[in-house]
């Protein structure tokens, strides 16, 4: 089983990783076994996972909310898909006005 992970940081910020076991990365970033955006921001909390059947269904799922905004990285963590799905309808209207505003 391959897991993407959401971990707060202690500045509030978000962290998403992948791995094959989540509680012993959990650890790893505690105890600052690498070097990186985690280990400046101790202690770090884990928020939420989900399993995927594949490393690369990870790796995709992984990819895709690292792009996220910060709501709707909250919005997920709450499991709250309308929250979603509101996000992206306001994003959408934010960049459709800034649009009509250039032209």
């Amino acid at each position: 089983m391959h897991w993407v992970y959401i971990l707060k940081c202690a500045d509030a910020s978000y962290y998403i990783g992948s791995t094959n076991d989540v509680e012993r990365r959990l650890w790893e970033h505690n105890n600052k076994f690498y070097k990186g955006y985690t280990s400046t921001r101790l202690p770090v909390e884990l928020v939420c996972s989900f399993d995927f059947p594949t490393e690369h269904d990870a790796f995709l799922f992984e990819r895709q909310i690292k792009g996220w905004t910060r709501a709707k990285k909250e919005a997920l963590t709450r499991g709250d898909w309308n929250g979603i799905h509101e996000v992206v309808k306001k994003e959408r209207k934010e960049r459709e006005r800034k649009k009509r505003k250039a032209s």
